[in-house]
Formats: C-alpha cells, sequence, structure tokens
C-alpha cells in the first residue's frame, strides 16, 4: 500500500473538487482494508480534524463512483501487446440466465519469484464479457477479438469448464503457440470427486454430518458442531469437514478436560459418538486431503517448469500413505507431468487459478446481498480489485475516465438490471391492484385480520412508506442504466 503524501491531499484533478489523496485513501480503504463505503464516510468524519480541512465529507455514492472510474480506467485503459502473458479465464455466474467472462494476464517474465503465489496485484484485467449465452464458439470468438488487442497468449489457465475449455480448444488450433493449463485445484477436485461422490460411506458419513449440526447447533454442544457443506464446489472444500470428524474423533475417545468443563461424558457419545464407526474412513480421508494440499500448495507456488513432477514426487515420498491416497498421490503427480511438458527450457508457467476465484470473492464482498440478485454495475468494480492502488493510478483513472463513460458501458454491457424489472413489474401490478383498506373494526380491538398487533400493524405501513419514498428517490431522474 502506498503511503499518501501531505502534497497528494491539496492536489486535485481538472474539474474536480475532492483531491486526489482524498479519492486514493478511499479507495485503499475500500479496497484494501475491507471497509465499507458507508463507513468510509464516517472515518472521514473523524479525520477531518486531523487534516486541518485538506479533506471533506462526500456522500457514499461518490464513492462508489469513484471505484467505477478506477474499474473502467484499469480496463479500458491501453494494454501492451506481448506474446508472453498468461492468460487466466473464469466465468462469473450469479441469478439469472447472465455470465460473465473475466480474462487477467500477467506477463511470464513478470511472474513472481519460484515459491510465491499470484497475488491480484501481481494480475492485469484484459476483458470482462457480460453475456446471456455463452458455448465454445462465443469464448473463441471472445479469445480471438482479445488476442487481436494484446496479443496471443502463451498459456490460457482455466478450470476445464465445457464451454471455456471447448473455446481454448477450437483457439489453440488456430494459435498453436498457445498452450491450455488445467487449473490444478479443479484437477484434484475431480479426482477427488470421482473416488467419494458415489462411494455410500461418504453419502452415510455426510447425511450424519448434517443431521448431528441440526441436533447439536442449538445445544450446549453447539462449539463442536460440524461445519457447513457446500452443495457447489464441495469437493474444493471438504478440508474443514474430514478435520473436524478427525479431531472431533479423538475427543470422543479422550475428552479433554476443558470440553468436560462444558458437557458430559455421556453427551459426547450420544451426539458424536457415531464418528467410531468412521475412524479408519476418516484416516483415509485425511491422508488424501494432505496429498491434495501438499500438490495444490506445490503448483500455486512454483507453477509448472521442467522438472517439476520430479520435485514434487520428492515432496510427497516422505509422507506414510495408504493404497487410496497412495493412488490420487500418483495420479496428481502423473497429471503435475503432463502440464509440465507444456514448459520451454527455463520456463515456468502458472498452474493455479485462485488468482481469479480471489478476484470474484472480493467482488461479492463489495457487492454485499446484491450478489445474490444478478449483475449490476458493481460488475465494474472487479478490474478495479487488480494491481497497486496508488495515488498515480487514481490521477490517471480520474483524468481517464469520465461519469459519462462508466454509465455507457454499464448500458451497453449490462442493460436493464433484476432489481430494476422487479421493481417495474412490481409497480405496475401495485398501480392496477391498490391494497385493500383497514378494517376500523380491528383498529379499535387492537389486531389485525391475521392475528397480528395493532402495534405491528402500523409499523408494517410506516415501513411500506418508507420502501416507496426510497424507491421514489433512488429511479427519479435515472434510467435503467444506472449503476
Amino acid at each position: 500500500m502506498e503511503v499518501l503524501h501531505p502534497d497528494h491531499f491539496t492536489e486535485t484533478v481538472h474539474r474536480h473538487q475532492y483531491s486526489v489523496g482524498q479519492v486514493t485513501l478511499t479507495l485503499q480503504l475500500l479496497l484494501e482494508a475491507n471497509v465499507s463505503l458507508q463507513a468510509i464516510v464516517r472515518i472521514t468524519m473523524i479525520l477531518l480534524p486531523l487534516f486541518e480541512d485538506k479533506l471533506k465529507t462526500p456522500h457514499w455514492t461518490t464513492g462508489r463512483w469513484w471505484l467505477l472510474r478506477l474499474g473502467y480506467y484499469m480496463l479500458c485503459r491501453p494494454k501492451v501487446r506481448a506474446n508472453d502473458r498468461a492468460w487466466v479465464a473464469d466465468h462469473s455466474i450469479q441469478s439469472g440466465r447472465e455470465r460473465s467472462l473475466l480474462i487477467l494476464g500477467v506477463r511470464l517474465s513478470e511472474l513472481p519469484p519460484a515459491g510465491q503465489c499470484l497475488r491480484l496485484n501481481d494480475m492485469e484485467p484484459l476483458a470482462l464479457i457480460p453475456v446471456e449465452k455463452s458455448d465454445k464458439q462465443v469464448v473463441y470468438q471472445q479469445l480471438c477479438a482479445l488476442a487481436k488487442k494484446v496479443g496471443v497468449p502463451r498459456i490460457i489457465l482455466h478450470d476445464n469448464g465445457g464451454d471455456l475449455a471447448g473455446g481454448i480448444a477450437l483457439f489453440k488450433k488456430k494459435h498453436p503457440s498457445t498452450d491450455g493449463i488445467y487449473d490444478i485445484v479443479h484437477k484434484a477436485a475431480c479426482l477427488l470427486k470421482a473416488r467419494l461422490e458415489k462411494d455410500p460411506t461418504w453419502k452415510a458419513f455426510c447425511t450424519q454430518a448434517a443431521q448431528t449440526k441440526f441436533q447439536t447447533q442449538q445445544t450446549e454442544l453447539a462449539f463442536l458442531v460440524p461445519p457447513s457443506q457446500r452443495s457447489k464446489a464441495r469437493f474444493m472444500n471438504l478440508g474443514d469437514l474430514v478435520r473436524w470428524a478427525r479431531e472431533t474423533l479423538a475427543i470422543v475417545q479422550q475428552p479433554p478436560a476443558v470440553v468436560l468443563e462444558h458437557v458430559t461424558r455421556e453427551r459426547l457419545e450420544e451426539k458424536f459418538g457415531w464418528l467410531r464407526d468412521y475412524e479408519e474412513p476418516v484416516r483415509v480421508w485425511s491422508q488424501m486431503q494432505l496429498v491434495i494440499d501438499i500438490v495444490n500448495d506445490f503448483v500455486r507456488c512454483n507453477g509448472h517448469y521442467r522438472g517439476s513432477a520430479a520435485d514434487l514426487r520428492a515432496k510427497l515420498k516422505s509422507l506414510t500413505l495408504e493404497a487410496p491416497a497412495k493412488a490420487l498421490s500418483k495420479e496428481l503427480v502423473a497429471f503435475v507431468r503432463h502440464e509440465s511438458r507444456k514448459a520451454k527450457k527455463g520456463e515456468r508457467l502458472p498452474g493455479s487459478s485462485e488468482v481469479i476465484e480471489s478476484t470474484f470473492g472480493k467482488q461479492k464482498e463489495i457487492e454485499g446481498h446484491q450478489s445474490k440478485g444478478g449483475f449490476t454495475g458493481l460488475l465494474l468494480a472487479l478490474p478495479a480489485l487488480l494491481g497497486t492502488i496508488t495515488a498515480d493510478t487514481v490521477r490517471a483513472a480520474l483524468e481517464f475516465a469520465k461519469t459519462a463513460d462508466v454509465i455507457r458501458w454499464i448500458r451497453d454491457n449490462l442493460g436493464q438490471s433484476h432489481q430494476s424489472k422487479r421493481r417495474l413489474a412490481y409497480n405496475a401490478v401495485r398501480k392496477r391492484s391498490p391494497e385493500p383498506e383497514r378494517s376500523l373494526g380491528d383498529d379499535r380491538t387492537g389486531a389485525t385480520a391475521s392475528g397480528g398487533t395493532q402495534e405491528q400493524k402500523k409499523g408494517g405501513g410506516h415501513e411500506h412508506n418508507l420502501n416507496d419514498g426510497r424507491r421514489r428517490t433512488k429511479t427519479a431522474g435515472k434510467t435503467d442504466a444506472d449503476p
């Protein structure tokens, strides 16, 4: 994080009333300290006396516009043409039919040293393309269009999703110098899925763990409840569940004194004793997860290079493994050997796409509850998460990107949001069918027809009026393309 100089808080960009320092500070708090836009306004008010009137207090939506203008700049600024880039590509999907293809880039000459993983600061946003329909032909056309702008990549790192993998295969036929690299985390999850998905022991274990969570989360045993099981990408996130089973079984077998201060042995046995039946499978699953963790970490930090499979095999050699974990280890080493053959002599290629998953996750944190309602203008915040936020970058962004540019990009690429469609749909119904009047008899008795109290009914009506007021305020003078 760049340390801001006092001069930054007296410098302004043409036609801007807020200093470059204040805009940079706001974006640093938002993107690097994970402070919400509303909280940044309160922090600014607290800091006002320390800055001797060099700070102003903008509305939180002003900070949102700064964020979107930075995102637009990072995405649309001119890019250097290069043929030594690694592209990292993935789709982001929310509710509805829409999906968005994000492609990040890093030059192989600018990779972090061996032993360090790719970070958001290392990446450059190359493309952000929302679409309603995606297949291999669509992806192929998107990749070709990007290659014309920034050059043909050396590799494209992906999660082997159907349309993405198909589009990359077509692209490779046209550009033989490009190799496709299958993300190690997704590959390991697929191998684990093939072993566990149809295993009746694993299914019974997961069912029992879910029932135990339901039965204990509101009891004195709540501090021992199993972790929630994800329905999506669950074979990429089994580590916590297997670790819980292994460690909770150890507690059941030999309860520590600190545990017995809160629960009895009988209660432990009643709710968690079933884990004894899974002692052997849990041991095997733990070994398999350990192998996956070691392989993922190795490829994440070192990538693929000539000889990487031999180095990985040496790293796994010291482990004491049973047959299932040994087989998984051999299969993963063979996969790394296959991918590493794509590296030229002296070349190191990235092998993990976790950096793009981190980008999606951080963007959803900024969106908050809006991430469950389809894409909004905040999609343009994705490119702002990459690179380093400096006063020079912010100055260039404010000079390059106008508010009209942001509005135009959102209108052209996103159109009408789900929230806007929902608002218009229900407003049309309310105009056609006004709410029935309340009964005076119910008001006198203090109860509504549904059994609620008069106070609840008044509160509900007040809330409805507030919502209508907010709705009118938000929509007045704006178009559906507004972020």
